[in-house]
């Protein structure tokens, strides 16, 4: 079982993405409940997060917010293949606690890109081991219970109820607060 909470963090060269994001990259600090990425936009840099959380937040027809991904610790947070492709994101980007990301903008990453062989391979297994956590987290909503996903999920990071919502836990998990706030019950059986 993985310690990193986005598992494809182990399968790219996370030392070299920080280190560009550090060396090229802009130091911005993002308040709680500001935008990263905002729905609907063009998001313009990937970053490496030097502190703070955030989660990646679909809006249904219906307005209702789910949220699909955390990043919390050393992490990288971008809206990955929309970025890449220039499109606007499908997904809101927002700050939960205070953060201060090094970000590096798309022109510098399309540049080094062109120029550099080894970069640009990055960039593909950085997209491929992306989706490698993706496919694995949608399966798991087939063929995972509630019960066994938030199990699970709280094994491996205890501290998940500290760094962000009961609300945004249960979204996450697919589940309702209620939902969750029984399999809790249960689990503390």
């Amino acid at each position: 079982m993985s310690d990193n909470f986005n598992t494809y963090i182990e399968h790219i060269d996370f030392d070299a993405w920080r280190e560009v994001c550090v060396t090229k990259g802009q130091l911005k600090h993002f308040a709680r409940g500001d935008e990263f990425v905002s729905l609907g936009s063009v998001s313009h840099y990937f970053g490496y997060i030097k502190s703070g959380t955030l989660k990646y937040v679909a809006i249904s027809d219906d307005g209702t917010e789910h949220v699909v991904a955390f990043v919390f610790g050393e992490g990288f947070v971008v809206d990955w293949r929309n970025f890449l492709q220039g499109k606007k994101a499908n997904v809101s980007i927002v700050a939960t606690s205070d953060c201060d990301i090094y970000c590096l903008f798309i022109n510098e990453i399309k540049a080094m890109m062109a120029s550099d062989p080894y970069f640009y391979n990055m960039v593909i297994r950085n997209t491929e081991a992306l989706y490698g956590t993706i496919y694995d987290r949608h399966i798991d909503l087939y063929v995972k219970t509630p019960q066994q996903r938030y199990n699970e999920l709280i094994s491996r990071y205890p501290d998940l109820f500290s760094l962000f919502s009961l609300k945004d836990i249960a979204s996450f998990l697919n589940i309702t607060a209620t939902h969750l706030s029984r399999l809790r019950k249960i689990s503390a059986k």
